[in-house]
């Protein structure tokens, strides 16, 4: 493993532990993959305690700052909605629900299907989802500040080049298959 005692990390540690057990083994996997799921893992409860200072999880941000990434009139249809979070339907007509009963969204009649709705995001929803995304922001930042900028740069483009190759490859495992509709909700109309 690289390094010294010193610089190594948990996963080198794992790796090391993996290649005395099972030296035939190639643990590489884990120096890319794993790090990225320690990675999340360390910085998840910083991130929910962010976001739970604006009196939201992690799920409701997610639908709120769809919504206002999405630009003016800050709207979406349930479906484009669940599709973008990658969650069943069935789960984000719970957080619609407390996010409607908190005032960060409405559900509107579609204006081109009486048979839908659309979502959109409230005065309040837009100004709480902007507070929580700049405060995420300050924090994620200070949690790399101490890596070189043109290291972060670097960083940021090995892992999209990463991301890519993963979603090419998943998708043509899963022949690019639309997202599953809930049978309950067959109009997307949450």
């Amino acid at each position: 493993m690289p390094g010294t005692a010193d610089t190594q990390d948990h996963v080198d540690r794992l790796r090391a532990q993996w290649a005395s057990e099972l030296p035939e083994l190639d643990t590489e996997p884990m120096a890319i993959l794993g790090r990225a799921y320690r990675l999340s893992n360390l910085v998840r409860p910083g991130i929910e305690a962010t976001f739970a200072g604006f009196g939201l999880d992690r799920g409701e941000f997610d639908v709120i700052s769809t919504l206002r990434r999405s630009g003016p009139p800050y709207r979406l249809t349930p479906t484009e909605l669940y599709r973008s979070l990658m969650i069943s339907s069935g789960g984000l007509t719970h957080r619609l629900g407390r996010l409607e009963k908190a005032g960060l969204i409405e559900r509107l009649p579609s204006p081109s299907d009486g048979r839908s709705m659309i979502v959109g995001l409230t005065t309040a929803g837009r100004e709480r989802a902007e507070a929580a995304f700049r405060a995420d922001m300050a924090n994620e930042a200070a949690v790399i500040a101490a890596m070189p900028p043109e290291r972060r740069a670097a960083l940021a483009d090995l892992l999209r080049e990463l991301n890519l190759i993963v979603q090419e490859k998943l998708a043509g495992e899963a022949g690019s298959a639309p997202a599953p509709r809930d049978p309950s909700d067959p109009q997307g109309t949450l």
